[in-house]
């Protein structure tokens, strides 16, 4: 197996274990919480979805072939908290991440040093697969982020909990030993 190849299962992954991030965060969060803000400069979790959507489907729809801000995008609207339900949420956050997986998933070896458009800047499809990674992790840890906030001694871990350090270590380490 060649390292492109390899780099679009590793990457097809990474991105799948960032959704499943703010999929388990989205889980825990009420209707009224989905729309929880700060201040008025903050967003709530129903805004970064929102947004989230809008720029997966328009980087990644035709994204060989196109240029990844599209005209039909509004991306300010993007930030105006308009969802009105969960329900609502979920499939915002389904359908980018949908466009995302099945346009990596499609993607091949060749592809990787292919160039394509954002704004009329010229990226390396490596290279806008990577910017994306970053942009999609950041508002993604911004989601668990007002998770936790939220949910104070309510949040269920995501990760490793507080102070269960050493024995997940050893849990590891037992899994893996025999391979």
């Amino acid at each position: 197996m060649g390292i492109e190849k390899e780099y679009l299962r590793i990457v097809i992954e990474r991105f799948n274990s960032v959704k499943g991030l703010g999929d388990q965060t989205i889980n825990q969060l009420s209707e009224d919480e989905i729309h929880w803000t700060y201040n008025n400069e903050s967003n709530s979790v129903a805004t970064i979805v929102k947004h989230l959507s809008g720029n997966m489907v328009s980087r990644w729809t035709d994204f060989l072939t196109s240029d990844g801000e599209k005209e039909y995008r509004n991306r300010d609207e993007e930030f105006i908290n308009d969802i009105t339900a969960k329900s609502e949420l979920v499939i915002e956050w389904e359908k980018g991440w949908k466009v995302l997986i099945d346009t990596l998933t499609d993607l091949n070896e060749q592809d990787l040093l292919k160039s394509i458009y954002i704004r009329g800047e010229e990226h390396l499809v490596l290279e806008a697969i990577e910017r994306q990674m970053a942009h999609y992790a950041y508002h993604v840890g911004q989601i668990v982020y007002i998770g936790k906030q939220l949910k104070g001694d309510n949040w269920k871990s995501l990760s490793i909990p507080k102070g269960k350090s050493e024995e997940y270590l050893k849990e590891m380490l037992d899994k893996h030993k025999d391979k």
